[in-house]
């Protein structure tokens, strides 16, 4: 089964806990300190890998003129649904359907880590920006969601370290089961979980892959839950332990 294929057996099922309040706990602050370092509103802006259109929807409402793209018709139906006014597209990231210098700002939020050909995606991101025109991404934190993973907590269930390893052992395309962790055991039993391919590279890869297609490096975020946050949700509470997603915005060269 290829990758949209599997995005669209598990489609439905994503869109209802997307947008079921708590489930996806980790995403409220990790979109937040993400959109704090967009660049102004007003941009023609691309939303690479939308899925059901979080995001997008948060770029519009922020003045961002932005086309999101998918290639999973079940999540842009879902996305055109909620919001007709959003302009959610049918679309190949690997092949954008745009002409080159189209956009001021491209993005994709925790999608180039499920996409298997990332050279042909930051190419095509890099090709449809115009001249100084940026590029912002979220991925999993290489460093911190490796191949083997286990959370180490004490006598109060409090995390107070993360192991971790294979960080040097690709991972391409190896079906990674999981389901949200914060929603209640009784919607989760009833639940299955997700299948999906995971495709790693170290730091290094990445940003070596980012310089390679023409970026300049501008700015790396690891985003934190603030004590506050973790207050109010003590799920989050690992959080602050490791980082477990990397921001990464740079920048296409002027001329």
């Amino acid at each position: 089964m290829d990758l949209r294929e599997l995005w669209e057996t598990h489609a439905a099922q994503w869109i209802e806990w997307a947008r079921a309040a708590g489930h996806d706990s980790y995403w409220s602050f990790h979109r937040d300190q993400f959109l704090q370092i967009v660049p102004p509103p007003g941009r023609r802006t691309i939303d690479i890998g939308c899925g059901e259109g979080r995001l997008t929807r948060c770029l519009k409402e922020l003045g961002h003129n932005v086309i999101g793209i998918d290639t999973s018709p079940s999540l842009i139906a879902a996305a055109r649904g909620l919001d007709p006014s959003v302009d959610i597209r049918l679309a190949d990231a690997t092949a954008l359907p745009f002409d080159d210098a189209t956009f001021d700002f491209s993005v994709a939020f925790m999608s180039l880590m499920d996409i298997p050909d990332t050279e042909l995606v930051l190419a095509e991101a890099h090709r449809v920006l115009k001249p100084g025109g940026f590029l912002q991404f979220s991925i999993e934190h290489p460093c911190f969601v490796t191949p083997h993973r286990r959370n180490l907590r004490n006598q109060d269930g409090l995390t107070y370290a993360m192991e971790v390893g294979d960080y040097f052992r690709p991972l391409r395309g190896e079906v990674a089961e999981w389901i949200f962790s914060s929603a209640p055991p009784a919607v989760r039993s009833g639940l299955r979980k997700f299948r999906i391919p995971r495709f790693t590279r170290t730091l290094s890869q990445w940003l070596n892959l980012l310089v390679a297609t023409g970026f300049v490096l501008e700015r790396l975020e690891e985003p934190r839950p603030t004590d506050e946050t973790v207050r109010i949700r003590p799920d989050l509470q690992d959080a602050q332990v490791v980082a477990y997603f990397l921001h990464v915005r740079a920048r296409k060269k002027a001329g």
